[in-house]
């Protein structure tokens, strides 16, 4: 039988029966699996990074969208304190102290007679910039210092390890009190200094395993062969993969720093009057927890739904950028 001679405007597809049939070029079907399922056919879509498919199951996740609402009317208030109240924190009046609910004044007064509701809503602009100043910081000494020690090694990575060691040796409460004690700075930045201070070594443990684990992958094997530098493999090739850890452990421990900025202001050792704080307002409205315990209910509830936000917020993002987890 004579050899057929090739036409490019025909083309072959199976019957799904053991033979073939030929096709014009307009009735050609390409079978491509789709995405939703196997032998479907489809268009071939192109693959999602690991950031874009975080964020695809970022946004179906209920715990995620509830938190971020809540953080996001956090920071709106703390800009914006006035736009939902037109009180002042620092204005009060012994004669209504410890009262109640009043028109008004939905949450009463405290011990000082000021507006509970009032320094409740500025309270949480000490909280918030405390809690994000002290996290990124904690995330960018941290992320330098052991992404170096994880890339470079040897002597350098050694010094650091010792390092990180005697710092997770102190008890961090007990530091504040020694360290912050002898500080009379009513701002908050002697606060964010003492967090960021024994904060980075946790970071900093995280990023060096991410990069050492990042800089055994051939792709990095490849860019050191072409001859790229230190610089462009670790800003350009790791830094991009070895982030993720960061980012995760960063945002679960902004909930605990703002919990530690309270905590050191109940004790007396972190923000101090007439900045207005919720550890403040707890420990001023303590002693009156029989007689007025509205004076500690919203202040302390205001604390612990801002910090379960954002541990819900990381764990959120925990599992979207652990492959694992899926």
């Amino acid at each position: 039988m004579p050899e057929q001679p090739y036409e490019p405007e025909r083309a072959i597809a199976g019957t799904g029966m053991g033979g073939a049939m030929d096709l014009g070029a307009s009735e050609a079907v390409t079978l491509e699996p789709a995405p939703g399922g196997a032998g479907v056919p489809g268009p071939v879509g192109r693959p999602r990074s690991l950031w874009s498919d975080a964020w695809h199951d970022l946004r179906r996740n209920p715990v995620f969208l509830v938190s971020a609402l809540v953080i996001l009317f956090l920071v709106v208030i703390s800009l914006w304190p006035s736009a939902i109240t037109s009180g002042d924190p620092l204005t009060c009046d012994l004669a209504k102290a410890r009262e109640g609910a009043q028109p008004g004044h939905p949450f009463g007064y405290d011990g000082q007679g000021c507006d509970v509701y009032t320094r409740t809503v500025y309270g949480a602009r000490a909280s918030v910039t405390v809690g994000l100043c002290a996290t990124l910081g904690v995330a960018l000494l941290g992320s330098v210092l052991g992404g170096l020690a994880g890339y470079f090694g040897g002597l350098w990575d050694a010094v650091l390890s010792r390092i990180t060691d005697i710092f997770f040796a102190i008890p961090v409460v007990l530091g504040g009190l020694v360290l912050l004690s002898v500080v009379t700075s009513t701002t908050v930045w002697p606060v964010i200094g003492f967090m960021v201070l024994l904060g980075w070594p946790q970071i900093s443990r995280i990023a060096r395993g991410s990069v050492i684990t990042a800089k055994q992958h051939d792709y990095v094997q490849a860019a050191r062969a072409l001859g790229a530098s230190d610089t462009r493999i670790l800003l350009r090739h790791i830094a991009p993969n070895a982030v993720a850890p960061v980012i995760v452990v960063a945002t679960i421990a902004l909930g605990t720093y703002i919990a530690l900025e309270a905590t050191l202001s109940y004790l007396g050792v972190g923000l101090k009057p007439p900045s207005v704080s919720w550890g403040i307002d707890i420990s001023a409205a303590s002693p009156y927890i029989r007689n007025a315990p509205h004076a500690l209910l919203w202040p302390s509830g205001a604390l612990a739904i801002t910090v379960l936000a954002f541990i819900m917020l990381g764990d959120a993002v925990r599992d979207a950028l652990d492959p694992k987890l899926r």
